[in-house]
């Protein structure tokens, strides 16, 4: 059979293949449902833009005024409008997600710096996004992720770089669900997709209570 042929018009947007799209039928199949559900799946193709600027300065004003909400202040902090979501990183450093193409973000990101200290840097391309929702996600983060993760700790609309067994991520909790969005680099994303695949499985069963286990761990 002779090997498929790409179309002239083809540009590489059409052409581009998600970090996870060979695992998507494994996550898909990895679903649990009921009281103890627990769901995965990939995101891609995220638009993901850094941000540098001086905080209460007036291109950080005019950064807040083309983003259509204020900067994060704190750790933990996200703020949301419109197509854009803003995690806080650091003092001076924000990640822009958002559902807008990344050149037009970043132009208008460096149009409101109007050459002022910083910087706007489309690093789209740099990372993936896994979406974890149902009743046994934060269970299953648990596993392997050293934050609090307890709602009186971490709830809806926090953000915060961590850990999730072995990869660097950035955990974001979207709703109360709750359903965690987690941004890997895509170099390590297939390791992380696979480790949560693994994490699920016991969900499939009943919940073991301590009565089961009681007189198991006396024998």
């Amino acid at each position: 059979m002779a090997e498929p042929t790409i179309g002239a018009g083809a540009g590489p947007v059409a052409l581009r293949t998600s970090a996870l799209a060979h695992l998507e039928q494994r996550m898909r199949a990895a679903a649990v449902s009921g009281d103890r559900g627990v769901t995965l799946a990939e995101r891609p193709f995220i638009t993901m833009v850094n941000l540098r600027v001086e905080p209460g300065s007036e291109a950080a004003s005019r950064v807040e005024k083309a983003l259509g909400t204020p900067l994060p202040q704190r750790c933990g902090e996200t703020t949301a409008a419109g197509p854009h979501s803003l995690v806080w990183l650091g003092p001076d450093e924000w990640l822009v997600l958002s559902e807008a193409e990344g050149a037009t973000v970043a132009a208008e990101l460096r149009e409101a710096l109007a050459g002022a200290p910083g910087s706007v840097v489309d690093v789209s391309a740099n990372r993936t996004t896994l979406e974890l929702s149902g009743p046994a996600a934060r269970q299953v983060l648990e596993k392997g992720c050293p934050l609090d993760l307890h709602p009186r700790a971490f709830g809806a609309g926090q953000a915060m770089s961590t850990t999730l067994g072995p990869v660097p991520v950035l955990l974001w909790q979207t709703d109360a669900v709750p359903t965690y969005r987690l941004l890997p680099r895509s170099s390590f994303a297939d390791y992380l997709a696979r480790w949560l695949i693994d994490a699920m499985t016991e969900f499939r069963g009943p919940a073991l209570s301590a009565a089961t286990v009681g007189p198991a761990a006396a024998d």
